[in-house]
């Protein structure tokens, strides 16, 4: 059993795949957002190769804990993704600064400023699946 973890943007889309047995998020690429057919074809490829049964997705909730726009939108995409995937279980998870930890830990890896910007989105999903990951009460343990 696989978790995907996505960090959804307006230009990108970032994505991550848990390990088999739930303990790490490994980050798998970034998708270009051009078209949403496009975007989801892209996720399709993504879903047959890994076949996770649960997609977590950022929920870039306000600092207070609120719903804003930017969230209201990832809602809105993970009902799409919902829909396009019937298979797989979606789960919004809170990643209030999920990017700008994925920036401080690339900065501390003395990634640089162009490398860091194509890597990003791809971090901040390793993140979101992370604390996901880290939360669940019990993994796949004998």
């Amino acid at each position: 059993m696989r978790i995907i973890g996505l960090d959804v943007g307006d230009k990108t889309i970032g994505v991550a795949v848990s390990d088999e047995l739930l303990f790490t998020a490994q980050g798998v690429g970034v998708i270009r957002r051009t078209s949403p057919g496009m975007d989801f074809q892209r996720l399709q490829e993504i879903m047959t190769e890994y076949l996770p049964s649960k997609i977590v997705i950022g929920l870039p909730k306000n600092m207070n804990g609120t719903i804003g726009t930017r969230a209201e939108l990832v809602q809105q995409f993970a009902a799409e993704v919902a829909a396009a995937f019937p298979q797989a279980e979606i789960k919004l998870w809170d990643e209030r600064l999920s990017t700008v930890a994925a920036a401080k830990s690339l900065i501390a890896a003395d990634v640089s400023r162009a490398k860091r910007r194509k890597v990003i989105d791809k971090m901040a999903a390793v993140f979101i699946l992370q604390g996901y990951l880290d939360s669940l009460p019990c993994r796949n343990l004998p």
